[in-house]
C-alpha cells in the first residue's frame, strides 16, 4: 500500500520545493515578528552614539580582526552573566553596522569590558598582553601607539552612520527620528580625532562597550 508520504518522499524535486516551503514559513512566522518589536528595533534608554574617537576605535578594532577572537553577546546564562555582566539585549546593538557579536571566545567576551579596567591596563595589555595576563595567547599591537589618526574620513562616517540608523533613532516629541550626530558633531569630528594614535581611539571604543546597561 504506498503511503502518503511517499510520492514527496521518492520525488527529489517535489521534497526539494516541500522544504523550501517549510522553512519560508517557519522562517516568517519566527522572523517577521521581531521587526515590529520595539525590544529589538529601538535602542535602550541609556544607549549613546559613539564619540567621533571611538568611531576610529571600533574601525580599528574590526580591522585588526579582534572580533575573530572576542564576542560582543553574552548569553542569558548564569555562567555567562555572573562572569561578564548582565546579558546582552537587541536594544544595545540597533546602531551596529556591522554588529559585532562574534560566534568564538579564544578571548573574553568585552560585551561589558567598558570600565572595567583603566586606560593605562589597557595600553599596557595592548602593548604586552602577557605583562598583565600571564596566560594571553594575544599578540602585541604595539603599532598601535605608533600610528597616528589625520580624520580626514571620521566625518564620512558619521554622516553614513546617520543614514544607516535614520529608521533606530531617538524620536523628538514629535515622533521624528533624531540623527545620531548633529551637523555640529560631523563638522568637529576631524578635530576631535586629528592627532591621536590608534591606541587612544581602540582604548576609547573600548571604554565605551556596555556603558547602556550595565
Amino acid at each position: 500500500m504506498t503511503n502518503k508520504h511517499e510520492k514527496v518522499e521518492t520525488n527529489v524535486g517535489l521534497f526539494f520545493i516541500f522544504t523550501i516551503l517549510a522553512i519560508s514559513i517557519g522562517g516568517l512566522v519566527e522572523i517577521t515578528p521581531l521587526f515590529f518589536q520595539k525590544e529589538t528595533t529601538q535602542p535602550v534608554d541609556n544607549l549613546r552614539p559613539y564619540t567621533a574617537l571611538e568611531m576610529e576605535g571600533r574601525d580599528i578594532y574590526i580591522r585588526e580582526s579582534c572580533n575573530v577572537c572576542h564576542s560582543q553577546m553574552i548569553r542569558p546564562f548564569r555562567a555567562e552573566t555572573e562572569r561578564y555582566g548582565h546579558y546582552s539585549v537587541a536594544g544595545e546593538h540597533v546602531w551596529e553596522h556591522p554588529f559585532l557579536w562574534g560566534s568564538k571566545r579564544t578571548g573574553p567576551d568585552l560585551a561589558r569590558v567598558g570600565g572595567r579596567y583603566s586606560d593605562a591596563w589597557h595600553r599596557a595589555h595592548l602593548l604586552d598582553p602577557r605583562s598583565v595576563v600571564p596566560e594571553s595567547n594575544m599578540p602585541s599591537f604595539k603599532w598601535l601607539d605608533e600610528n597616528v589618526l589625520d580624520g580626514e574620513l571620521t566625518a564620512k562616517k558619521l554622516t553614513t552612520f546617520n543614514f544607516l540608523t535614520r529608521n533606530r533613532s531617538h524620536k523628538d516629541e514629535q515622533g521624528n527620528a533624531i540623527p545620531l550626530y548633529s551637523a555640529q558633531d560631523i563638522a568637529s569630528a576631524k578635530t576631535e580625532v586629528k592627532g591621536k594614535t590608534e591606541m587612544d581611539a581602540l582604548i576609547a571604543y573600548l571604554q565605551s562597550l556596555g556603558h547602556a546597561l550595565k
